[in-house]
């Protein structure tokens, strides 16, 4: 079969597909050592193995406990000081380092987003201006990240009704499409903090699963748990303490 055609600065044009394979994901130019360390993101020979090591724990664990298929996971954080960010990309890193499987990474956060860092040039299009359009295509805001394996959307143009936005039937396709069209493909998507917007708790709904990031020392036990109420105890995967 033909690969996922990818250009730097332009989003993957493949169609979606429920049968299609991670050998179908074509590559563009990777970010280096030096650029993924300054970004925050492991990689393989990275010198803070104990990191590496940590993310890989997480992605073992996660698996563990969702089965063989692929699954939608929410990354949030308690705390309004506290950014998922980090942890949301390192775990989508972590599921790419498996040369067996693929991540999609969606930055739905709009106040602080993430995905940009990725990306050479600002992207034509995003999360939002697709969920703001019937004509936008998902194959138009899917982008290549300059990691193997892991595939970026980013937030969109800021938008008054993105919470309305998030809660709509369109977006609930849009999942559905994002985790069909490979069936090797892990999404992940990192949300604001669950205590400081309402966009955890809706988004919580699409998914298969929920961490949380809890700031080491700085939440209290109510609060932590009242975030795990927020994304629904069904879905809680587990808490991720960040120093």
């Amino acid at each position: 079969m033909e690969k996922e055609k990818v250009n730097v600065l332009r989003p993957a044009p493949s169609q979606p597909r429920a049968n299609g394979t991670i050998q179908q994901m074509a590559e563009v130019l990777m970010l280096s050592p030096d650029e993924l360390t300054e970004r925050k993101i492991i990689f393989p020979g990275m010198r803070q193995r104990e990191v590496l090591n940590a993310f890989r724990e997480i992605r073992t664990r996660l698996m563990q406990k969702m089965g063989s298929s692929n699954f939608v996971l929410l990354v949030s954080s308690v705390g309004t000081r506290t950014s998922s960010s980090y942890t949301a990309i390192n775990i989508a890193a972590a599921i790419a380092l498996d040369e067996r499987m693929t991540a999609l990474y969606v930055d739905c956060n709009l106040y602080s987003p993430f995905a940009p860092r990725l990306l050479p040039t600002e992207p034509e299009y995003g999360l939002t201006d697709y969920l703001d359009s019937q004509t936008l295509g998902v194959e138009e805001i899917i982008y290549a990240s300059g990691i193997p394996r892991l595939r970026v959307i980013p937030p969109g143009r800021p938008h008054e009704t993105a919470v309305e936005y998030f809660n709509s039937q369109r977006m609930r396709n849009l999942i559905d499409a994002l985790k069909n069209r490979y069936p090797d493909r892990f999404i992940i998507l990192d949300v604001p903090p669950v205590s400081a917007t309402t966009e955890a708790r809706i988004l919580a709904q699409l998914c298969d699963a929920a961490v949380l990031v809890v700031p080491f020392g700085e939440v209290t036990t109510s609060q932590v748990l009242a975030g795990v109420d927020a994304v629904g105890r069904d879905r809680f995967a587990g808490l991720i303490f960040n120093e």
